[in-house]
């Protein structure tokens, strides 16, 4: 079915909408902890918990939600998880304690679930092929425009009150909901089927114990038990979807599908190379060169602003050269503002740091709408969701590993040395230099992942012509 340009124009305002809410709240609500500590007087556990409780059922979520959209429809699951979003907001807003507003939060991160497993799959179904990178190109700006104003327009709101942030995004969400109540008409699915409910079960557990213990690996080893229990668990889960017929997860039809495997795997790789970039540039910016935190924070707006403006080029580009290289130069460029950041030092000059920034800000814009376009491109219509949610759980978890490294490099080398103390900066700029070889290192496999993609395509493509 070919979709008028209108429909296609109100569905990517709509789906861009969505993606602007989660980003925007995942960097809002970091700044609004302390006021919300102040209030209800909690313990620190509990406040990590705020920021916990919405991240790892986010993450665990995804995929079951992608599957179940693909069986019942993508525009029924997005709609139902933006109502709840808006809800989970409001009680949020109106939370009269610390443990209500983290059970709140726990609702979100699954409502949002259901919303960003659907979200490039709704674009894909609806945007002819020629014109995919562009408009998922658009929406990935808009993702990036909600973690530039996160920080910003976030600390204003929360400035007057934190609960004024969940009221923006329950009136953020509640906009979404109208629209595409009015404006977002048919509904979108692959083949219908069971619904694999014990895989869906296997699947929350398994990525719920890995991200929670991921999460605290630094704080002891008897987190270790979390993180193996969830391997177990994913081995296991792998295994069963291996022999069933109606699996959340096609296993086979994923390990075949050389293209959308090394894409995934791309993916993965970049989020751990570069997410926790700006928490250890924030920490180095503060503590080594005695930068403030609002400066700090200006200063690394850079990044995410170039990806936002930059990923409508990149996109439109990637319909016109084989995403799979875009990516692969893209990641390239981010492995080189990496290496470049290995030689920081306590007198670098801040220039530098921000034309490094810019650097790695377009490495980042050619690689991930080029890396979208190639996963949603490489999976069959009726499988949209299961690469939108595989996709989205590629990320998190990628987030999820670049904060673990940072997190055992950091309490490795510094210790119990007091915080500002010469000892601590001269540890501290070890574990920079550290954490960036690291990244350095994952970088570079991120690009072979994307040139053994751009091989796998080529060769698909040379078979169908054979086909043909």
């Amino acid at each position: 079915m070919e979709y008028s340009a209108k429909q296609i124009r109100f569905t990517l305002a709509i789906v861009m909408v969505a993606s602007f809410i989660t980003p925007f709240m995942s960097n809002a609500i970091n700044l609004a902890i302390p006021s919300i500590g102040e209030e209800f007087g909690g313990s620190q556990s509990w406040l990590n918990w705020v920021v916990s409780g919405f991240l790892i059922p986010y993450a665990a979520f995804l995929l079951p939600f992608g599957h179940l959209a693909d069986r019942y429809g993508r525009r029924r699951i997005f709609l139902l998880g933006t109502i709840i979003i808006a809800l989970s907001a409001l009680g949020c807003a109106l939370a009269p304690s610390l443990p209500v507003l983290v059970a709140f939060r726990v609702v979100s991160g699954i409502s949002s679930a259901m919303v960003f497993s659907n979200t490039p799959a709704i674009l894909t179904s609806v945007v002819p092929p020629g014109s995919r990178g562009k408009m998922l190109g658009l929406n990935s700006a808009a993702t990036y425009v909600g973690l530039s104003a996160g920080p910003v327009l976030g600390g204003l709101i929360a400035g007057v009150s934190w609960r004024g942030i969940f009221w923006f995004n329950f009136l953020l969400a509640l906009i979404v909901v109208v629209l595409t109540v009015w404006k977002l008409t048919g509904e979108w699915k692959g083949s219908s089927g069971k619904t694999d409910g014990l895989g869906s079960v296997l699947c929350v557990a398994a990525q719920a114990l890995m991200l929670f213990g991921l999460g605290s690996l630094s704080k002891g080893p008897g987190y270790l038990v979390s993180f193996l229990a969830g391997a177990v668990l994913i081995a296991a889960f792998v295994w069963y979807e291996n022999r069933r017929a109606d699996a959340l997860i096609p296993v086979r039809y994923i390990v075949r599908n050389r293209p959308f495997l090394f894409s995934n795997f791309a993916n993965l790789i970049n989020y751990s190379a570069v997410f926790a970039l700006s928490y250890v540039l924030s920490l180095y910016l503060q503590t080594a060169l005695g930068i403030d935190s609002a400066a700090s924070g200006l200063i690394l707006l850079i990044e995410p602003a170039l990806m936002a403006i930059l990923s409508p080029v990149t996109g439109a580009l990637s319909d016109k050269v084989r995403p799979t290289v875009l990516a692969a130069v893209g990641m390239g460029l981010s492995a080189l503002g990496l290496f470049f950041f290995i030689f920081l030092g306590v007198r670098t000059p801040v220039a530098l740091i921000i034309a490094n920034l810019g650097i790695i800000g377009l490495g980042f814009a050619l690689f991930a709408t080029p890396n979208t376009n190639a996963i949603m491109g490489s999976v069959d219509r009726s499988l949209y969701g299961l690469g939108s949610s595989m996709m989205g759980n590629m990320r998190l978890l990628g987030q999820s590993i670049s904060m673990a490294i940072v997190s055992l490099i950091t309490t490795a080398f510094i210790g119990d040395a007091p915080l500002g103390s010469e000892a601590y900066i001269a540890k501290f700029m070890v574990s920079l230099r550290t954490c960036f070889i690291v990244f350095t290192v994952l970088c570079s496999l991120g690009v072979v992942m994307c040139l053994l993609g751009t091989r796998a395509a080529r060769a698909g493509a040379q078979e169908l012509a054979a086909e043909e």
